[in-house]
């Protein structure tokens, strides 16, 4: 059998959404459709939103299925293959016939997109084959989209969002959106309820909040503050059933260890708490309320106020420049 190149898949890696997941890396670095101001891969050399083939469909399911026989044969355990390259995924015109023939191996099958190209019938019937799905939504605003995720230019948010809607509607599999927040771009009330609304209508499973965590493409970008990352919370979950926030933490997100720290540290990196669900928390692990102000003394947690309550979220560091 001919060698496959390694840079085909990656991990297991641990994943507080997936799981155990093992990386599928099926389109050269950066060859996207959106140019994110954000992008931790740095800028975009290659953009565009024609569909190409990139590798040999054969050439990558060979790497999977190699990968996962190794993991198996380590007593390591996989809970999704996850189409996750250093570009956007639905741009490989072979997505389709890959994630067909990885179905045998049982392993559930995720990708995550930009939804850039759902306005295209044969992407949307592609992605109908996956189990997890987790669609970007930035901005509801043409011009605010535009300035976050500075699209190639022939694509147009209103075609976007009527296929997320169409895909949306017929999706039989988890579907899960993220929004990344830029401070003074996408992060304004109004922004942040269209946007709202808009994933509002999408229904999915769990509508993820993200920051800026590693260096981005461009410089200037930072993450929100604090209190503006609570209000995006709020007014979401008021729009949403689940909302949770990507904040950059790693740790046993919900885990009830008994120790007062680590388990606010844990539930305030997914979920801002108010100050009376501190207080039970506290309660429950027999701790004082010196564990709170400890944490926010070392920045570990922000105390920040909302609708005349006192709300607690996990810490993070803007970036330096």
């Amino acid at each position: 059998m001919t060698e496959t190149p390694p840079a085909l898949t990656f991990g297991p890696v641990p994943s507080r959404r997936l799981g155990r997941s093992l990386g599928i890396n099926h389109v050269p670095p950066k060859t996207c459709s959106y140019a994110c101001i954000y992008c931790q891969l740095g800028r975009t050399p290659r953009l565009q939103r024609s569909r190409q083939v990139f590798y040999p469909p054969e050439a990558v399911v060979a790497a999977v299925q190699a990968k996962v026989t190794a993991t198996v044969a380590a007593g390591e355990s996989l809970d999704y293959l996850t189409f996750v390259p250093d570009g956007e995924p639905t741009l490989d015109i072979n997505l389709g016939a890959i994630l067909l023939a990885l179905k045998p191996l049982g392993i559930p099958l995720a990708v995550i997109t930009n939804a850039s190209l759902l306005g295209d019938p044969e992407v949307r019937a592609a992605l109908q084959l996956a189990d997890w799905i987790s669609l970007k939504m930035d901005a509801a605003d043409e011009t605010i989209w535009r300035r976050i995720d500075r699209p190639h230019g022939r694509l147009r948010l209103t075609d976007i969002l009527a296929g997320a809607h169409t895909f949306a509607r017929v999706f039989t599999g988890t579907l899960v959106t993220e929004t990344m927040l830029v401070a003074s771009v996408n992060d304004s009330p109004e922004a942040l309820a269209a946007t709202a609304a808009v994933i509002a209508e999408l229904r999915p499973a769990v509508a993820y909040l993200s920051i800026p965590t590693r260096p981005p493409a461009e410089p200037w970008v930072q993450p929100p503050d604090e209190a503006t990352l609570n209000q995006a919370y709020q007014c979401f979950a008021a729009a949403l059933p689940r909302v949770e926030l990507l904040s950059g933490y790693e740790g046993n997100t919900f885990a009830a260890t008994g120790d007062a720290a680590a388990d606010l540290l844990s539930i305030t990196a997914v979920h801002p708490l108010r100050a009376d669900a501190v207080a039970e928390l506290l309660a429950r692990c027999g701790a004082t309320w010196e564990i709170v102000q400890g944490l926010v003394a070392r920045g570990e947690l922000v105390a920040v106020t909302y609708n005349q309550h006192t709300f607690y979220l996990r810490g993070f560091q803007k970036h330096e420049h």
